[in-house]
């Protein structure tokens, strides 16, 4: 009888990871070598970066990496579920990008714990194609013909996920073998799946559905590094010949920084092959994108709040308190009904710093005290003499807690919206957007049962990350904190 591996011969999911990232990230920029140029630009700026900012710098930062991929059928969904699940990879977060006129919906596969994500914090966001929104029926039923011909993953991929999730894991040889394979699917492949005429018509319907159904494979459309200073790295990428995009997307420029602000530079042309010989053409898809993020901020009813007599529950939020996601969402919607078009970069980055100053909070401790971010907290040394009368804020103030902020690791539908249109080409469907804009029913159980288990709410996990470190103070306090 044949002994299979045991558990302690396989490679943890953790390492499984960062393996697979950093074969990703040397594939991409051999791939499109301006990636190269903004990786190196990058480490510039956070090599120069304030040492006191010590919640943003870590050693993950000089690998922490987020890409991008494009689905075309449930099924490839619920594969690649299986894949990044193997790698301790998990759905957070629902995106709905089609009310900002682009026919996909999405989740990003990312680790969930504190620990993983300190080893190594990449991110997936992985749309799926919503082919209820192509207009043209019979358009509709030849993409969907298409989409269930091709295979994007190769089969020896699809063996090792059966054979890892069988055993529970994969020993070294075939951790590589993985890896190796995985990649097929996130690579480059010049030529077109469609004839020209089956790709021009796909593209003027939505310049993303044609890089979606006209091609082998998704492939990798962006790798992006995480920047400490993301308004140095939009001046610095002309002086490297790197053309960036109009704006930078999500909040202003502040003393703490919030949520996730992103730029990229503008999609390369590049040439196609159309199958049968003789017939080329060019493609916009691929492209560098830089992130710089910030603390995570609460939701209505997802808040924790401290309890008087029993500080570890949550309780429902107060009718009148604010709450930092929302308040976020509400001061962007009125920067952009007040934004005139065609805005540069320094008008809209002052647009937003004068809508932002006095309405959103720019210190940790009116952050914190409001309610608006989440923190952890860590007990540096335990005040003596000991109290359960002292509050968690005298701890702080005293220096006997240090509370820091929690990095967001998520993203913001708008801003990837403005990404993935800034990249896509300047054609416009004025047919899709009318669809787009009459759907009105939510399709995350259909999302959710192609990925074969919920997405989490990424809330949840900071609230979750919040509790446990209170209670870690406490735990070695020996009392609740008021």
């Amino acid at each position: 009888m044949t002994v299979g591996p045991m558990p302690s011969e396989f490679v943890d999911p953790d390492e499984l990871r960062a393996e697979f990232c950093s074969a990703l990230s040397k594939m991409y920029r051999s791939e499109v070598p301006l990636y190269g140029d903004l990786v190196e630009l990058v480490d510039e700026i956070n090599d120069r970066a304030d040492e006191q900012e010590s919640w943003q710098i870590s050693d993950r930062l000089k690998v922490e990496r987020h890409g991008a991929i494009r689905l075309g059928l449930p099924s490839e969904l619920h594969t690649i579920s299986r894949l990044f699940r193997l790698m301790g990879m998990y759905p957070v977060g629902y995106y709905d990008l089609s009310g900002c006129g682009v026919p996909v919906h999405a989740t990003a596969f990312r680790p969930t714990t504190r620990s993983s994500l300190s080893k190594n914090p990449f991110r997936v966001f992985t749309s799926l194609l919503r082919p209820e929104l192509i207009p043209d029926a019979k358009l509709r039923d030849q993409v969907l013909s298409i989409l269930s011909k091709r295979d994007i993953f190769h089969p020896t991929t699809r063996a090792l996920i059966s054979q890892a999730e069988t055993r529970g894991g994969l020993t070294r040889p075939e951790t590589n073998l993985l890896v190796q394979h995985a990649l097929e699917t996130f690579k480059w492949h010049e030529e077109a799946l469609v004839p020209a005429e089956t790709y021009a018509r796909m593209r003027a319907v939505h310049p993303l559905l044609a890089d979606i159904a006209g091609f082998r494979g998704p492939h990798i459309n962006h790798l992006t590094p995480r920047v400490l200073d993301i308004d140095a790295a939009q001046a610095g990428m002309p002086a490297r010949g790197i053309c960036p995009k109009a704006i930078i997307e999500g909040p202003p420029r502040r003393l703490c920084p919030i949520l996730l602000r992103q730029t990229s530079f503008q999609a390369l042309t590049e040439h196609i092959r159309f199958p049968g010989g003789g017939s080329e053409g060019s493609h916009r898809a691929r492209f560098g994108e830089i992130e710089s993020r910030g603390c995570a901020l609460t939701k209505k009813g997802n808040l924790i709040c401290l309890h008087p007599s029993n500080p570890l529950h949550s309780v429902p939020l107060v009718a009148n308190q604010h709450v930092g996601h929302d308040l976020y969402l509400s001061l962007m919607a009125e920067s952009q009904r007040t934004a005139p078009p065609n805005e540069s970069n320094a008008a809209h980055q002052t647009l937003l710093h004068q809508i932002f100053t006095h309405r959103f909070p720019d210190t940790w401790t009116s952050l914190r005290q409001e309610g608006l971010a989440f923190f952890r907290y860590t007990l540096i040394t335990p005040p003596q003499p000991l109290s359960n009368n002292t509050t968690l804020d005298e701890l702080i103030d005293s220096g006997n807690i240090q509370a820091e902020p929690i990095v967001y690791e998520d993203f913001l539908p708008a801003s990837a919206a403005g990404i993935f249109r800034s990249n896509l080409g300047q054609e416009q469907s004025e047919h899709v957007q009318k669809n787009i804009e009459a759907e009105e029913e939510s399709t995350r159980k259909q999302f959710e049962i192609a990925l074969g288990r919920p997405v989490e709410d990424f809330c949840d996990l900071y609230q979750a990350m919040e509790s446990d470190s209170l209670q870690a103070v406490e735990r070695t306090l020996g009392y609740r904190l008021r």
